[in-house]
């Protein structure tokens, strides 16, 4: 049956055409734009992944930026940290050539003196952006480690966090601690007793650690007892005899200022090499201090000299509270070759000081090698993301220019299809001539 008003095969070919042009709206769209899937209507799932990893691409390019300004403060610090050991080495040179008698000690102080102040010109310039690795003198907790941003971590809920490089400061400076006498108040002691002492209100003291020749006790600093600007201060005191009056210390004599990060372990070998500089300064050679126990936070005093039955150490804590903090390279001040006996603990103290250096510039060169590997890594998912993401949504060219092709003929077709349906009403004319 043939109608004038229902033209049925202009209505199918029309219906054929929106498909073709709607097919070909999409392909050029694809040509155009490079873009399989441009928006969440063209596949909202996998739209809504493509975007997730974008934004993870983006976020990996800040945490690049990140690590190479970490990488870059690092390695000021490594370079300041080398210099000063091969300046600590030259002074070693020149306090090895003051150990002979037939030497000017005067000048050679002189050259020491010249070598500590270019070290602590060099401590003092070491920053890149402000932030200097080699200065760790602030009380506040978490001063003492720099947080490098190094990834982006996210979980299988779609939540995300941040993961960091801690690079820990090593101080180098030559700053001196100091522990003020007045208005100080007394912290709980991180300590435990291995020896017989005595406790006189909120001050716990030693007394009688060192008591005769051949003996030996041990104060133990307690894990987990130490804060940043907690003063510790060893008194060594006499009764009558060889120590009484004149070699009895004072609470700035021996002591040891902790700065964030150290341990109980760093307070015990503080304390005891500032206990042996001044015995060994005073005279004092039969009395020493050494760490001990398993977890080197043992300090133990022994008297191998019988000096006197009354010797007693006594240790105080006080609180940060007017206290200052030194640098790692504090002893340098104290080292003076004008004298035979000078020059002889100059040489044991520059041996410590060149190992705190190469500690020092050994933790950086670590620090900056694992920056080195995540920018690497850190880069190279970048670029495996991409890749990924391409997968995802970008346009296959090769099969859309043949879907192109393939459409416009389609679309030619369709067209010269439409034309011959628009005309069939036309045959109607001749059923009425």
């Amino acid at each position: 049956m043939s109608s004038i008003l229902t033209n049925t095969g202009a209505m199918v070919a029309l219906q054929t055409m929106r498909g073709i042009n709607k097919n070909m709206a999409q392909t050029q769209s694809e040509i155009s734009t490079g873009k399989s899937i441009n928006s969440a209507k063209d596949n909202a799932a996998v739209w809504a992944i493509s975007k997730s990893m974008q934004a993870d691409v983006k976020g990996f390019s800040a945490i690049g930026d990140s690590l190479a300004l970490g990488r870059s403060t690092v390695a000021v610090a490594t370079q300041a940290a080398e210099t000063v050991t091969d300046l600590l080495t030259q002074m070693k040179g020149a306090i090895v050539s003051a150990q002979e008698d037939n030497v000017d000690r005067a000048k050679i102080q002189t050259d020491i003196v010249a070598l500590r102040e270019q070290i602590t010109s060099i401590t003092t310039a070491a920053q890149f952006n402000g932030l200097n690795l080699l200065s760790n003198r602030e009380q506040t907790a978490g001063t003492g480690t720099v947080n490098v941003l190094s990834s982006l971590d996210r979980a299988s809920d779609g939540s995300v966090s941040s993961a960091n490089i801690s690079v820990s400061k090593q101080d180098l400076g030559t700053q001196e601690s100091s522990i003020a006498t007045t208005a100080v108040a007394l912290a709980a002691l991180p300590l435990a007793e291995k020896a017989t002492g005595t406790s006189a209100g909120a001050v716990q003291a030693l007394t009688g650690v060192v008591a005769a020749a051949g003996v030996s006790n041990t104060a133990t600093i307690v894990n987990g007892g130490v804060a940043a600007g907690d003063g510790f201060s060893i008194a060594l005191s006499a009764g009558a005899g060889t120590l009484a009056g004149a070699n009895t210390s004072s609470t700035n004599d021996i002591r040891y200022v902790a700065r964030d990060g150290d341990t109980s372990v760093d307070v015990a070998r503080g304390l005891a090499a500032a206990f042996n500089r001044y015995a060994e300064a005073n005279g004092l050679e039969g009395l020493t201090a050494s760490v001990t126990g398993a977890g080197n936070n043992e300090v133990t005093f022994t008297n191998t000299a019988g000096l006197n039955n009354n010797v007693s150490v006594r240790l105080d804590v006080f609180a940060a509270t007017d206290t200052t903090i030194g640098g790692g390279l504090e002893a340098l001040n104290g080292i003076d070759v004008s004298t035979s006996d000078g020059a002889a603990s100059a040489l044991s103290e520059i041996e410590g000081m060149i190992q705190t250096a190469i500690d020092s510039a050994s933790a950086f060169g670590s620090a900056q090698t694992r920056i080195d590997t995540q920018a690497e890594f850190i880069k190279n998912l970048s670029d495996a993301l991409t890749t990924g993401i391409g997968s995802l949504v970008d346009a296959d060219m090769e099969a859309a220019s043949a879907r192109l092709q393939a459409l416009q003929v389609q679309q030619q077709l369709a067209t010269q299809s439409l034309s011959i349906a628009n005309q069939q009403p036309q045959n109607i004319l001749a059923l009425f001539r």
